[in-house]
């Protein structure tokens, strides 16, 4: 399981634990409130919401109703209806006053206005104000001890006392009560408690004397936070399932999308098909505050969505800047901390620095305010900038949510922490493709089943050629497509095996996730590189190298159509996937093959053949019994010998078939048909039986080889009916298999995956037997080019560029800038069919007439 990566959040508590004298639990509170100089931002709220009692019975669906109004802020309330007064198991006498939770020291005085580490050591540590000139009154006790208790190399919260509930509160009370105990006490500051008055800060007191200590800091002021608590250890601020069996009262309560254990994987989450319960992204965290405990700024991880519930206690001041500004923000900090980035370049992702909200507005960054009082939730929006602090104690707590219009941020998210060199905490790949699958399943029940519900009509919403859905696979589709382009031209393609998935894979070079493709090389089988650091994974040969592929381009671009609503796609998908969404575990295969096959041609030929040879390929593969599972593509080699008219035979090529065992005939086993390098004879066939791997047999043709086996075959089926044995197959004549068929080389779903290995059309005599072909109807129709090395335009738009003038392509290109979306389908259709069938015949004809008409 991945946990969030917070490693600068949480140094971890040591084995003794003891806090020295001078820490904020032993020694008393001589910091006071400056009121005259005040430092509260001037700042607008943020929008505050408040939905119906129908309304908050979606969560998700109210998250996206509010979404158009408030993502703008970064930030927005939502007060629950009235009736919304859930429980709070943490305030049960047992839990109260026995349940221990750690806490983390945090220097308040020290998060904007401190001086580099380094500096600091080489200068004994004296500090050096940047913002004010005023000296700081010391309060902390000066003793041996406290030198233990210095700050590491590295700023950050240190570890703290252990608490309880009731101890932090009596504490926190304290603190608060001592720091804010005024000179001038004002009537409106008073409050009845029990028989007598007694004084307390509002929050603008608060809030002002806050940035003042940021921004002017006279004093040392540390205080406790007890921020990142798993609630699977401390137990959860709302009911769970186990509730019920003492309150049947709470059952609503349990089950509400409201409620933080149930958000991350309702439906129309994509946290939905997160297989792990990611602590603090699918399990909720608990932050247990007092007075100025602190939140700095930052980015929730892989820019999700947060929700914050305040379960009790005094408020939580927030402030958010839209995800549209965020880089904005980044900079402003740069600017106005130079010697912190430049120590420490990846400081924000370390959640140790505040920035004022004042300085940040003054750089023409838009930051907006809200305060959070109990029973409130506060919604943070996709790469939305967020910090705080808490105004006394209080209990809050909060998880992420990733509704369909997070994809898109997400996807962004994934491609800066590679840039980043950051580890992720969830796979974005895997969660895209599970979301799509589970969408195709719903458009298929719409618009074939005739079955329409709300679950499946939600997920309509998010397909279309507009669709969120179909745009986020659409420019996944297009990264994992321009990245393979720029593949070496000889690369050799694997599928991506059971075993692949049994960890998670990320590259070594950028931590990129690698669920949807990954390389590798022989010399190091359990190191793998994203497509972007193939190059980087070892010095060896490019014929070491390989790519493992989950789905090619093709298959992910069918993907698109079905999600666009195209019944033909999505026949093809629920036809042989069983309507299994693609993050299943039953998604092994993808239309009827394994899931793997080589990337796409790069021209725009129209595979007549294969099309035109599925339904007899596929029942001689019938009626003979055996289907060939290719398993290695191997590379293509550009020479006579490595095809002929019938087929290409790509180098390191291997597929599995079952047949008739050599050496028990009764049964059919596996069999490995490879090709290998034969130096000067080229191609080299061999045929091995797996349980056997002693009897193989090789040639340097794919007919003969599998002869040899077809009679070796008969020659034990022989000898087994002469001793007497029953159940043998009848002789096999060499007309009842076909080499070229039993190694798959011209099966359709393998012959694309080959044809896509040479998108350059290199294999001469290959291509042109296919463009001769073309006239008998079996496969395209064209003409035969006088020419050996020449392919006709039809054959795609690769060649055709490359032989193509400029002016010719840029009066092309003027011409299709012109056209309407529905134009430029007719004339891709009418080069695709070409001008031998009736369209293309007729629009020539249509064309020679325009012609003459502006030649008049």
């Amino acid at each position: 399981m991945r946990m969030k990566d917070h490693s600068s959040r949480n140094n971890q508590k040591s084995d003794d634990s003891h806090e020295c004298p001078g820490s904020p639990r032993h020694r008393k509170v001589s910091a006071r409130w400056v009121p005259e100089e005040a430092c509260k931002p001037c700042i607008e709220d943020a929008p505050v919401f408040y939905p119906t009692e129908e309304e908050f019975q979606d969560t998700i669906g109210y998250i996206g109703s509010i979404w158009s109004k408030a993502e703008s802020y970064g930030i927005c309330k939502i007060v629950p209806p009235p009736s919304w007064n859930p429980p709070c198991p943490l305030k049960e006498k047992e839990v109260w006053e026995h349940a221990i939770f750690s806490t983390r020291i945090q220097q308040v005085d020290l998060l904007q206005n401190r001086e580099p580490m380094r500096k600091k050591q080489q200068r004994k540590r004296k500090r050096r104000r940047q913002f004010n000139s005023r000296p700081r009154r010391r309060v902390r006790h000066e003793s041996s001890e406290s030198t233990a208790c210095d700050a590491e190399d590295k700023f950050g919260f240190h570890s703290g006392s252990d608490f309880t509930f009731e101890d932090f509160q009596r504490f926190a009370k304290e603190f608060k009560e001592l720091y804010f105990e005024p000179i001038n006490k004002t009537q409106e500051n008073f409050v009845e408690i029990g028989q007598g008055k007694s004084w307390f800060p509002s929050v603008d007191d608060i809030e002002g004397e806050y940035w003042r200590i940021i921004e002017q800091p006279t004093d040392d002021v540390e205080v406790y936070y007890g921020a990142d608590l798993e609630t699977g250890t401390l137990g959860s601020g709302f009911p769970k399932e186990s509730s019920l069996l003492t309150d049947s009262k709470i059952g609503p309560y349990v089950t509400s999308g409201w409620n933080l254990n149930n958000l991350p994987r309702l439906p129309g989450s994509v946290l939905s098909f997160e297989e792990c319960n990611i602590s603090g992204v699918v399990v909720p965290w608990l932050y247990i505050g007092m007075c100025f405990s602190s939140f700095c700024w930052h980015v929730e991880d892989h820019h999700l969505y947060s929700l914050n519930y305040l379960h009790w206690g005094d408020p939580k001041i927030w402030y958010g800047v839209p995800g549209s500004h965020a880089s904005a923000l980044e900079d402003a900090m740069r600017k106005h901390l130079p010697d912190l980035f430049e120590e420490i370049p990846g400081l924000l992702n370390e959640l140790v620095t505040q920035l004022s909200p004042s300085v940040v507005k003054s750089e023409g960054v838009p930051v907006y305010r809200v305060v959070q009082n109990s029973g409130e939730f506060v919604l943070t929006f996709p790469r939305a900038y967020h910090s705080g602090f808490n105004c006394g104690f209080n209990c809050a707590e909060a998880v992420n949510v990733a509704p369909i219009d997070w994809l898109k941020h997400g996807q962004s998210a994934v491609e800066l922490y590679s840039a980043q060199c950051r580890k992720t905490s969830i796979s974005h790949d895997k969660l895209l493709l599970a979301a799509a699958g589970k969408a195709v399943q719903a458009l298929w029940e719409i618009s074939v089943l005739k079955k329409e519900n709300p679950q499946n009509l939600s997920w309509k919403g998010f397909c279309g050629k507009d669709g969120m859905l179909t745009k986020a696979i659409k420019t996944r589709v297009y990264l994992e497509e321009k990245r393979i382009e720029h593949l070496p031209r000889v690369t050799c393609f694997k599928k991506m095996g059971e075993d692949f998935d049994k960890k998670e894979r990320e590259c070594f070079s950028c931590f990129y996730d690698l669920h949807l493709s990954a390389a590798s090389c022989n010399c190091s089988p359990d190191k793998f590189a994203c497509l972007k650091h193939t190059n980087l994974i070892c010095s060896c040969d490019q014929d070491s190298r390989y790519i493992l592929l989950r789905y090619t381009v093709v298959e992910l671009n069918t993907l698109v159509k079905a999600l666009e609503e195209s019944i033909d796609a999505l026949q093809l998908w629920v036809s042989n996937d069983h309507g299994h969404p693609l993050g299943s575990k039953n998604s092994s295969k993808l239309f009827g093959v394994d899931l793997f096959t080589s990337p796409p041609l790069k021209t725009s030929l129209k595979n007549e053949y294969t099309e035109k040879s599925v339904d007899k390929v596929a029942k001689s593969e019938q009626s003979l019994g055996f289907c060939v599972e290719p398993i290695n593509y191997g590379s293509v080699v550009y020479g006579r010998l490595w095809c002929n008219k019938d087929a290409i035979f790509p180098k390191g090529y291997k597929s599995r078939v079952k047949f008739f065992n050599i050496c028990n005939p009764v049964i059919k086993s596996s069999y490995t048909s490879e090709i290998l390098d034969g130096g000067l004879l080229g191609p080299l066939f061999k045929v091995t039986l797996e349980e056997h791997p002693h009897e193989s047999f090789s040639n340097v043709s794919a007919k003969e080889c599998w002869e040899m086996v077809l009679q070796r075959l008969n020659q034990e089926i022989v000898k087994q009916k002469s001793s007497g044995k029953q159940g043998l197959p009848p002789l096999q004549s060499s007309s009842s298999i076909n080499g070229l068929q039993m190694f798959g080389l011209v099966s359709p779903s393998i012959v694309q995956a080959i044809e896509a290995l040479d998108p350059h059309l290199q294999c001469i005599e290959y291509w042109n037997e296919k463009k001769l072909s073309l006239s008998s109807g079996d496969t395209l129709t064209a003409e035969k080019n006088s020419s050996e090395g020449e392919i006709a335009d039809s054959f795609g738009t690769d060649l055709a560029v490359q032989e193509a003038d400029n002016n010719s392509l840029s009066v092309f290109r003027r011409l299709v800038k012109k056209a309407n979306s529905e134009e430029m389908e007719i004339m891709h259709r009418i080069i695709c069919q070409g001008s031998g069938s009736p369209l293309g015949r007729l629009a020539v004809e249509t064309l020679m007439e325009e012609i003459k008409k502006t030649h008049k």
